[in-house]
């Protein structure tokens, strides 16, 4: 799964390195080392414009009752999202990429759950597949909310975990956030990473959401792995 990740470029670094053609005024985006579920960051809506829309992570459902269900939807399997209904009305119409230049995973290990920080070797963004939606509550306040798609792990990653998020590359990124893209392409794009990806181990430090400051990313020993 994909539960902890980063995104520590600002607002005019990600319009530039995107080329981000509307930004949500009213959203000041503020570089995060440590972003958790239930956190609000920028996402690009599908569209003929790329367009950016600050959003909650974990899914709420339009029909959901109850806005605590998006704490267990913050990530949806690639193989399974026709078959799930919170999702497969989504992929022809609210497809969206997360934004981000690196996440986190814990391997299992017999001391307990060492963490990783898993990143572009060029420092630069790795843009992740998502589903969107809009919820409201009963007093019609308006919700945006997405999921990261999962898939299986590139090979040189597969020792640390079993799946990781869905990064778009530069074939990808376009059809799947382009509105004429059929269903069935844009689920062609759902597929593992083939390009480098740098990984080291990070301190136990970014395990707690209220640690959000550079020494998330900071290397550390390993005895073993």
């Amino acid at each position: 799964m994909c539960g902890r990740k980063t995104l520590t470029k600002g607002k005019i670094e990600i319009i530039q390195e995107l080329l981000i053609n509307e930004w949500d005024n009213a959203f000041n985006w503020v570089p995060s080392y440590n972003i958790a579920p239930t956190q609000t960051t920028p996402i690009i809506i599908q569209g003929e414009r790329k367009r950016v829309k600050p959003m909650r992570w974990g899914l709420v459902p339009s029909w959901s009752k109850d806005i605590k269900i998006g704490a267990k939807m913050i990530n949806a399997r690639a193989e399974t999202l026709t078959d799930k209904p919170s999702y497969r009305h989504l992929i022809s119409s609210k497809r969206c990429i997360v934004i981000s230049d690196g996440y986190y995973e814990w391997q299992k290990t017999d001391t307990g759950k060492q963490p990783f920080f898993i990143h572009h070797p060029q420092k630069k963004l790795l843009p992740m597949a998502g589903l969107w939606d809009t919820w409201q509550d009963e007093g019609k306040n308006v919700l945006l909310s997405y999921t990261v798609i999962t898939t299986t792990p590139a090979d040189s990653i597969k020792f640390i975990h079993h799946r990781m998020p869905v990064i778009l590359n530069e074939d990808t990124l376009p059809l799947w956030i382009n509105p004429n893209t059929i269903k069935q392409d844009a689920l062609n794009c759902l597929i593992p990473f083939n390009g480098l990806l740098a990984y080291y181990p990070v301190s136990p430090f970014v395990n707690f959401p209220s640690n959000n400051t550079e020494e998330c990313i900071k290397p550390v020993p390993l005895e073993s792995i």
